[in-house]
């Protein structure tokens, strides 16, 4: 017993996993039994199974891991129903359970795996083809045994719901609320990762800057509600114009940016920013329909550049596009202004 007790000492301190710990506890709960073959199972109510997570067999009698049998059939199932935790004559007390039969399963102990919140997880069973006594430390062993455990898959459920909830918390954080889309922050990320990338490619970075043209007057005629609308129906309508490899994001209330490789350094990446430029203006002129109207929308300003990802910043190449599309804008101001003034005679 003293050497169980320092066996189980050493699994617990060392153990980072609920392999790691039930393994060892698997080949000590053979020895505290005398049985031929010990088992750790998981179980699924709502499908009606049980499988076999870790198994130890050290005997005749061998249970592969993985298998899956259904719960109703198992010796388990009974065992916890009546209370029972061990019987050396399974087919004299339980028939019906057609898998032990099938396996020739005469003693068997076993006590459940519950995690902390008292939900069940599976369990803990001893199991020979033999009738065989149950030595009097054997049963506070097993119970012992399958509450270490139960912690340990408490613990490993908790690890896994706060790298959830942080995944979620990380996605949030880089997400626009309305659109969906990346934020200026994950913008900034990934287009410093792909200067990085470009710098060590050869290859030219493309920026686009898109600015709504109009969009006050929309959220001031139709109230905030259509304005977040048409953001997100614009947001959409960009995506579908840009390649899978770009990254489409909301930079601020009424502005998206483009940001995708370009051509090689050597070659012509302008040619390259006026075909996004085009591209991207070409998607942003739509009869766009809303829930309560439909818009005509003429287009946004469009500004796209290729930067040298060896001479600039993240910083730097979102200004000079910010500056491309401003002078674009003006552009389109000034054919406005000219369609309406009359010629002079």
């Amino acid at each position: 017993m003293e050497s169980l007790i320092e066996q189980l000492s050493d699994s617990v301190s060392s153990a980072k996993t609920l392999e790691d710990l039930a393994r060892p506890m698997l080949e000590m709960l053979e020895t505290a039994t005398g049985l031929e073959s010990a088992y750790l199972t998981t179980i699924d109510l709502d499908k009606g199974r049980q499988h076999i997570l870790f198994a130890h067999n050290a005997g005749e009698l061998s249970l592969p891991e993985g298998a899956p049998v259904p719960w109703a059939d198992t010796l388990c199932r009974h065992a916890m129903e009546e209370g029972r935790i061990y019987t050396d004559d399974a087919g004299g007390c339980w028939g019906d359970a057609d898998a032990a039969r099938r396996l020739g399963i005469q003693t068997c102990v076993s006590a459940p795996v519950t995690a902390g919140s008292g939900d069940l997880f599976g369990v803990l069973c001893g199991a020979s083809s033999q009738q065989l006594p149950l030595p009097p430390h054997a049963e506070p062993v097993l119970r012992l045994f399958a509450r270490l455990i139960g912690q340990q898959v408490e613990r490993e459920l908790l690890v896994a719901k706060l790298k959830k909830a942080q995944a979620q918390l990380a996605t949030h954080a880089a997400t626009d609320a309305l659109t969906g889309l990346p934020n200026r922050r994950a913008l900034t990320d990934e287009l410093q990762r792909m200067l990085a990338q470009g710098a060590r490619g050869g290859q030219s970075v493309l920026v686009g800057f898109i600015d709504m043209d109009n969009f006050k007057k929309i959220n001031d005629t139709h109230g905030h509600e259509v304005g977040d609308e048409f953001l997100s129906a614009m947001a959409k309508q960009l995506s579908v114009s840009v390649r899978a490899s770009d990254m489409l994001a909301r930079f601020g209330s009424d502005e998206f940016v483009v940001i995708g490789l370009g051509p090689a350094l050597d070659e012509s990446p302008r040619t390259g920013a006026r075909a996004m430029a085009d591209r991207l203006a070409e998607n942003t002129i739509f009869e766009l329909k809303l829930r309560h109207l439909t818009i005509d929308y003429g287009g946004a300003s469009v500004g796209v550049v290729a930067v040298d990802p060896r001479t600039v910043s993240a910083e730097a190449a979102l200004r000079q596009a910010d500056t491309a599309m401003r002078a674009v804008k003006q552009s389109r101001r000034a054919m406005v202004r000219d369609a309406v003034v009359p010629a002079s005679s």
